[in-house]
């Protein structure tokens, strides 16, 4: 009898010992939140002197790591998000503008494999929940053919203006198909909701799910009742002086942009907030990283006004701009049990390195001719890890622009068709703001980032961001 019960005992052991070692190899779950047009400035954690409070932001920066020189894929919406699905920079990716999704060349094609089908591929479950605008429903762009198990909300940049819309769209038997929104609900919230849902749903197995939502960005507007959080008693905002924006092209007009702007912000706190509590309620806390960061820097449309709200910090340029305060993005990366809480990350990352980082944190083949490099040591307690030579962005309206920054210099050029080219010098260790060129000081210096320049792009594929006539 007292051998039996040492067998038993040794095997409950071995049992229990089998069981935390299977746990432990659960694929992690992911969660992406991605904020539309959120400067730098705008999170707390990242400018202390921000007028607007977000603490759940803030509370994820002080349990995870935060990355202070962290690059969106680009100055806009579009390539920005292409960039984060496919892994390619500006110099190679198949969108590197914004285009209307209806011309047919803003859709990936389908040979751009993305970070989605790749997880899914290995067996996760996968959801988006926000504002897609890399394909319309008819396109080899479509959800339903990237990778997305479920969809739900705006394919195209200019629809997701509209945060009272009567349609949307989602993935129903396995096809992304045009569906009813009663227009007095607000699209925020529905999207949440079913954010939360997908959540709900596949917390037994591992997921990933990408939320890009669609606040703060242009039109300004906001249900009465979070509105009220930045008004005074008699109505009046909490943000003085406010000018009144008057309607134009895809914008109703709004009294109280500062006050409305204040609320969209801290709305996306609030929702971020929402997903992390679900996360904890459900015990899978050490089972999932959360993502947070901004597609690019902040707007200044629709009555807007990033130099009240301080919204790029010490950057100069705001979205459209491929000066720091264009692309320059706050990072928060929480791994509970993974790394020591309230790290902060000075090193430059880039949103083409997301598909490679998560692709080691899960298990994931990486492609190998991609443009990202993986930062997912970090991200497990270690501090040794590959990092870029340089980093590369291209844009074009109102004539071209490029990027370069190579460690501490960053080098900008400016060309448009028939007129002489304009490059720019800066050292953003000693001056963040990019107020001084010292190009004309440091010729050899300039010489040699332009070189650089020319080595990282290959001519678009994409006829519709062929720009090479802007170079005559």
């Amino acid at each position: 009898m007292r051998h039996t019960l040492k067998y038993m005992a040794l095997a409950l052991l071995l049992g229990s010992g089998y069981g935390v070692q299977a746990q432990s190899k659960r694929k992690p779950n992911i969660i992406f939140i991605l904020a539309d047009d959120l400067g730098y400035g705008n999170v707390k954690s990242f400018n202390p002197n921000s007028k607007i409070p977000t603490p759940n932001l803030d509370r994820l920066a002080g349990e995870g790591i935060k990355f202070t020189r962290f690059y969106s894929g680009n100055t806009v919406c579009a390539p920005s998000r292409c960039a984060l699905m496919t892994g390619f920079n500006m110099g190679h990716a198949w969108v590197r503008g914004n285009a209307k999704a209806k011309d047919g060349l803003a859709a990936l094609r389908a040979q751009d494999t993305t970070l989605a089908q790749r997880l899914k591929g290995n067996g996760y479950r996968t959801g988006m929940f926000g504002k897609w605008g890399l394909g319309d429903d008819d396109s080899q762009g479509a959800p339903h053919l990237k990778g997305f198990d479920a969809f739900y909300g705006y394919l195209d940049q200019s629809h997701a203006h509209d945060y009272y819309t009567n349609h949307l769209y989602e993935i129903i038997g396995g096809k992304t198909v045009e569906v009813p929104v009663d227009t007095t609900q607000y699209t925020e919230d529905l999207i949440v909701n079913k954010a939360v849902d997908f959540i709900n749903a596949n917390k037994d197995q591992p997921f990933f799910l990408y939320l890009p939502l669609t606040v703060p960005h242009a039109e300004l507007k906001v249900p009465a009742a979070l509105l009220k959080k930045f008004q005074h008693a008699d109505g009046s905002s909490k943000f003085p002086p406010e000018t009144p924006f008057e309607k134009k092209g895809n914008y109703d007009s709004q009294a109280q942009p500062h006050a409305t702007f204040a609320a969209m912000v801290n709305k996306l706190d609030t929702d971020v907030g929402t997903i992390v509590a679900l996360i904890k309620k459900l015990g899978l806390d050490n089972d999932t990283y959360i993502f947070f960061t901004s597609d690019n820097g902040p707007h200044k449309e629709g009555g807007a006004d990033p130099v009240y709200f301080n919204s790029g910090g010490a950057f100069r340029g705001v979205k459209r701009d491929l000066y720091e305060g264009g692309i320059r993005v706050p990072l928060i990366v929480r791994a509970p049990g993974k790394i020591a809480a309230a790290q902060v990350n000075p090193s430059p990352w880039a949103f083409w390195d997301i598909l490679p980082t998560l692709g080691e944190l899960t298990g994931t083949a990486t492609p190998k001719n991609i443009d990202g490099l993986s930062f997912s040591p970090l991200l497990n307690g270690k501090k040794a890890v590959k990092e870029h030579d340089y980093f590369y962005w291209q844009f074009n309206e109102n004539g071209l622009k490029e990027a370069l920054t190579k460690g501490d210099w960053k080098l900008i050029r400016f060309k448009d068709k028939g007129t002489a080219e304009k490059l720019e010098l800066y050292n953003l260790k000693s001056d963040i703001s990019e107020k001084h060129d010292i190009a004309a000081k440091n010729p050899d210096t300039v010489k040699a980032l332009y070189a650089l320049m020319k080595k990282a792009k290959t001519p678009a594929e994409n006829p519709r961001f062929d720009w090479s006539e802007i170079e005559q």
